[in-house]
């Protein structure tokens, strides 16, 4: 019975397991590879002296990257400690902007959100999480002890 339970829970959990562990993979790399996060830059200040409309002004005038409102961006990532802050668009964009001085750093694509979104499920529908991954945590844990107590088994009962 432990053999069966074992080899379907393996099975089913895996596709999801797959997909958790191939993206995961990607993630660990993603302050090395730059194909998947942008390098933080670095400006020259170490405190905020541009206004949020100032920043918008900036990202709207990337034109290429598609901003044209706040409606448009994700979110704000301000560093002081390293003078810029990462006007990350929902597109999938990148806008690093100098916090004293307003130079536009960098632009590129950020994939890292992209991978992190198939990585924990939402990329494909919000309740994947708690009804994909969820239980099929819950059964690795089950292929875990199942598998535990198959390879033990037999030194136990040799034993006793």
């Amino acid at each position: 019975m432990n053999r069966k339970i074992h080899r379907w829970a393996a099975i089913a959990t895996a596709l999801p397991v797959l997909v958790v562990v191939l993206s995961g993979g990607v993630l660990l790399m993603k302050k090395k590879l730059e194909w998947i996060q942008p390098a933080t830059q670095k400006g020259v200040g170490h405190e905020l002296i541009l206004s949020f409309d100032e920043i918008l002004a900036i990202a709207v005038s990337v034109g290429h990257v598609g901003i044209q409102g706040w409606e448009d961006i994700d979110r704000l990532d301000v560093r002081p400690g390293k003078g810029l802050v990462k006007v990350q668009a929902k597109n999938h964009w990148e806008i690093q902007v100098d916090t004293k001085t307003g130079e536009v750093l960098q632009v590129a694509v950020r994939r890292s959100d992209l991978i992190e979104s198939i990585h924990d499920g939402s990329f494909f529908h919000e309740h994947v999480k708690l009804w994909v991954l969820l239980p099929t945590a819950v059964l690795l844990a089950g292929v875990w002890a199942t598998g535990v107590y198959l390879f033990f088994f037999p030194y136990v009962k040799k034993r006793g």
